[in-house]
């Protein structure tokens, strides 16, 4: 477990960018250089974590995590990944956001997002020639890309998906399935799930439980990732916290790596001033821990049901559009915040060359782009 722990630990503190750059961090890092989860397998999890509410990057972290050494391998998979970022927003809660505006600062998160510009283009390089091998493939990807160019949004996307499902499983059944496999979710996490869920009407809340209760049903209710929780959590928690503090929040955590969900870190550690350190944990815990929940309780159902041929074809078109879904991430956000010119966009060439072709180590990269930072 400690392996686990302290690979995405290492990923918690570089991993800028958002979660198309986390997917292309988790796939370069477990698939490609460790060998934790095959290709298949990281697709076919991926896939699901897009249909689950909450953080879908987070989640595909929890599940190598617990593939890799079962449930404490999840844990220590979350907890080494989101650690350096809640460290991060805990610290900004306490001392203040001066430090974040510092001009060094400043220049160091610009590389690192023009950084996770590469790995993301290098993620869809990669994921094309795994999943995008036939014309209609192909075409499922760039039409999803297109789409959501046109029309940027949760609908778009769940709407490309279901589209590529449909698709799938029409023109791109694969033979040889196991159709005997039985699918069952695993019911006690379900259970458990719903009941946190519905403690809030069953219970009168107060102190650091209704913190929690609002947070989990935050992190129950929302599709699309980080920026969809802002207006949800604003909506929970009412008057209880300024319009102020939530969009200083909300900055600072776009500027960190790791998850955008740690912006409940900060917003704990303001709801609770008695004893931040605990609100801030209580917030965490959680926002995270539905999409976790919901995660252990269909994840292998959902891998029995992809053994089916029918189902077979549909995981293939979903992973051609998940491709999709990443082409479009690398425009938006991801291009349009890292690159500021020409200088920008000639730098980030250059580092997808030199880590595709000459395969230079991230340690190596890492720095490099932080320090060119101040350049540009």
């Amino acid at each position: 477990m400690f392996q686990v722990f302290w690979q995405f630990f290492k990923l918690g503190w570089v991993s800028f960018g958002g979660p198309a750059a986390h997917i292309g961090y988790f796939q370069r890092h477990f698939v490609q250089q460790l060998g934790w989860i095959p290709q298949d397998r990281f697709a076919s999890t991926l896939a699901l974590c897009q249909f689950l509410p909450g953080p879908a990057s987070s989640q595909l972290g929890f599940a190598i995590g617990y593939q890799r050494a079962g449930l404490g391998g999840g844990v220590a998979a979350f907890v080494g990944f989101t650690l350096p970022s809640f460290l991060l927003m805990l610290g900004l809660a306490l001392a203040g956001q001066a430090w974040a505006s510092q001009p060094a600062a400043l220049a160091a998160i610009a590389g690192l997002k023009l950084f996770a510009l590469v790995v993301v283009a290098d993620a869809v390089l990669t994921m094309a020639g795994q999943f995008c091998r036939q014309r209609l493939t192909l075409a499922l990807a760039v039409g999803t890309a297109a789409l959501l160019w046109l029309m940027p949004g949760l609908l778009a996307q769940f709407t490309a998906l279901l589209a590529a499902a449909l698709v799938g499983a029409l023109w791109l059944q694969k033979t040889g399935g196991d159709s005997h496999r039985k699918i069952a979710p695993n019911w006690p996490f379900l259970l458990l799930f719903a009941g946190l869920f519905l403690l809030p009407w069953l219970l009168s809340l107060d102190g650091t439980a209704r913190i929690f209760a609002d947070f989990y049903q935050a992190g129950s209710l929302v599709f699309g990732g980080g920026h969809v929780v802002l207006p949800l959590l604003q909506g929970l928690l009412g008057d209880r916290i300024s319009h102020e503090v939530f969009l200083t929040g909300y900055a600072a955590a776009q500027a960190m790596p790791g998850p955008m969900f740690t912006l409940a870190t900060f917003l704990g550690a303001e709801l609770w001033p008695a004893s931040p350190v605990l609100g801030a944990l209580v917030a965490t815990f959680g926002v995270f821990l539905p999409g976790f929940l919901l995660l252990l309780a269909l994840q292998h159902g959902w891998q029995a049901l992809a053994a089916r041929p029918l189902m077979a074809g549909a995981v293939t078109g979903i992973n051609a559009a998940v491709v999709g879904l990443l082409l479009a991430a690398l425009y938006q956000p991801v291009f349009v915040s890292s690159v500021t010119g020409a200088p920008a966009l000639a730098a980030a060439a250059l580092g997808l060359l030199a880590l595709r072709v000459f395969k230079c180590p991230l340690l190596v990269l890492i720095p490099a782009f932080m320090l060119l930072g101040f350049w540009l």
